[in-house]
């Protein structure tokens, strides 16, 4: 015995029509909804289906079951015109301004279908006009998808809507619970703590019944990126009452701000910029008519973005960076007693100052400076201390001596001296083990092979397996387990190698094409890139504007993206930046 089933796609569609048919024309109509004056027939059995409400209504033990007129006091007119219109067509009308009064429809009788199309609705409607409405209409009827979209539409906006909400209350309106999204988020691009730190004082003090959200709004305001006048001012002089715990926090800030020269060491979330992006910053050198730089450019790597992110206190060359606490510091370097007009890096002296960058308020401060004056020298960052290693002194002396930087004593103190003077050296750090490679112990000697290393804090200089290339000007990087060795000056080859620490071996590497010397060098995960520099072209040394990556795990090379100009003589660090608004961001792409 067989049988064949079918199915027909328009059926279902067909019964809603001609309940909609029934429903124009009064007939069979069993029941009447009446709300405000307003009067809707419709049937039992269409409403029982479709909403939860109705199909409890009308069982056989509620008096509604036998009633032909029933009154609905808590929805409008206009919310149970549309979900009846849902129910009977599939079609749902929404407006901005219909939205409430169709979502307290659609919530009140339990249609989850018209509740799932206002979220719909909601997360594809969203913009600066709106999104604080439907975040506050998401938080009252519970919708988390809209919700969601919305808050995260606020926080990736917020620096609009502060200009675009100069004259209007929206922000002020947002429910409590959309405002403690954005000031929890680590991702608010483009605005300033202290604007924030505003609005929520401001939506603190537009109803007197918010003061007791004030410690769980404030708790995540970030006081360590807020000016210190304004933190004396909030805590001596605000309008909302301040409890013990905010209190305390503002005092920390404010104690963080007069530690100036700590502050790489206490860094923790309340001092941490907001949506934070990754730039190599690229700090001194010379442009292809030796010119000093005194601005530093900012590369955002992964969008191949560049910005003029400050300007440095001196031009320098010759000089180191490091970073420690997402602060920047800029050493010696060779610079002259003023600056000429035309800057050019000429009669260029070594110099002892350091400053010290921090992008949370693009601020420079100058602090103590070296033992000795230095070039052509190298430094790095082993726990909370900077070293100085070696480099030219003045009137074209060499030093052996080492010096350290100890941030939380804000003091240069001696350290163990090289083995012997030593300038145009490179080095890294592996494992708290400082390495220097090559260089040169006079300017008419030949460069040196070797290798040294550093163990801390009590160990001594000690020799190690040396490079295949003599090197001078070169750079080293530590990558993984492996410490890499580039490009220097007067090398006849473009050879990199690899140094295994463990098995004080070295490897050489797939070489560069061409040759390149006085470039910056920064390492991005597990790729090292060549920034900039110069090659020899034809006997001459010419200035060199493309970046290169060297992929550590493949060994291959790769070109990346051309410098806005050229530039040699650069050092590169990597330092988290906020973002700027639009209008504010220089670019080149």
């Amino acid at each position: 015995m067989s049988y064949f089933l079918a199915f027909c796609k328009s059926h279902c569609g067909s019964v809603l029509s001609q309940y909609q048919s029934l429903r124009t024309e009064g007939f069979l109509c069993d029941v009447l909804l009446k709300v405000n004056g307003h009067e809707f027939p419709a049937h039992k059995s269409l409403l029982a289906c479709t909403s939860d409400y109705f199909r409890a209504m009308f069982k056989d033990y509620t008096r509604e079951s036998k009633a032909t007129v029933i009154p609905l006091k808590v929805v409008s007119a206009t919310g149970l015109e549309h979900i009846l219109d849902f129910i009977y067509t599939s079609w749902l009308s929404l407006s901005l301004q219909t939205l409430e009064d169709t979502l307290e429809a659609a919530s009140y009788l339990q249609v989850p279908e018209a509740l799932a199309l206002c979220s719909r609705y909601i997360v594809n409607r969203i913009d600066l006009e709106n999104c604080c409405f439907f975040a506050n209409v998401s938080f009252k009827f519970y919708l988390p998808d809209a919700l969601s979209a919305a808050e995260k539409y606020i926080t990736s906006n917020l620096w609009r809507l502060l200009e675009y909400d100069l004259e209007s209350t929206e922000l002020l309106e947002l429910n409590f619970r959309s405002l403690l999204a954005v000031v929890k988020s680590d991702h608010i691009p483009k605005i300033k703590e202290l604007c924030l730190l505003d609005l929520v004082l401001e939506w603190l003090q537009y109803h007197k019944s918010r003061s007791k959200y004030t410690t769980e709004l404030l708790q995540h305001i970030r006081f360590g990126l807020v000016p210190v006048e304004y933190l004396r001012k909030v805590y001596s002089h605000s309008a909302v009452p301040l409890t013990a715990t905010t209190k305390s926090q503002i005092i920390k800030a404010i104690n963080y701000h007069a530690s100036a020269f700590k502050q790489p060491l206490m860094q923790d979330k309340y001092c941490t910029l907001r949506n934070p992006k990754m730039w190599i910053m690229l700090v001194g050198g010379e442009t292809s008519n030796e010119r000093l730089v005194s601005d530093i450019l900012a590369f955002d790597v992964y969008n191949h973005k560049w910005r003029t992110a400050t300007q440095i206190p001196l031009s320098l060359k010759n000089h180191c960076v490091c970073v420690v606490g997402n602060f920047l510091y800029i050493l010696g370097g060779e610079t002259s007693g003023h600056e000429s007009d035309d800057n050019k890096s000429t009669a260029k002296m070594p110099s002892n100052m350091v400053h010290r960058y921090d992008p949370r308020f693009d601020k420079w401060v100058q602090i103590v400076g070296m033992l000795e004056h230095r070039s052509q020298f190298s430094c790095c960052v082993v726990g909370n201390n900077i070293f100085a290693i070696g480099g030219k002194g003045g009137e074209g002396s060499v030093h052996a001596s080492v010096e350290v930087y100890d941030i939380h004593s804000d003091k240069w103190i001696k350290s163990k001296d090289l083995p012997s003077p030593i300038h145009g050296h490179a080095c890294t750090v592996y494992q708290k083990t400082i390495y220097i490679s090559g260089g040169k112990c006079a300017e008419l000697v030949n460069t040196t092979k070797d290798v040294y290393s550093l163990n801390i804090p009590n160990g001594q200089w000690k020799k190690q397996a040396s490079m295949s290339i003599a090197r001078f000007g070169h750079q080293m990087a530590t990558v993984n387990d492996g410490i890499f060795t580039f490009l220097g000056i007067y090398e006849p080859f473009c050879d990199i190698e690899k140094y295994d620490p463990v098995r004080n071996q070295w490897t050489r590497l797939r070489p560069l094409l061409h040759d390149r010397f006085c470039y910056g060098l920064v390492v991005v995960e597990e790729t090292v890139l060549l920034l900039g520099g110069k090659k020899w072209q034809d006997s001459c040394q010419v200035p060199t504007q493309n970046v290169v990556g060297y992929d550590t795990e493949n060994d291959c090379w790769e070109e990346i993206c051309n410098l806005p100009l050229p530039l040699f003589g650069i050092q590169c660090a990597v330092l988290q930046l906020s973002d700027l608004p639009e209008n504010d961001l220089k670019q080149q792409k």
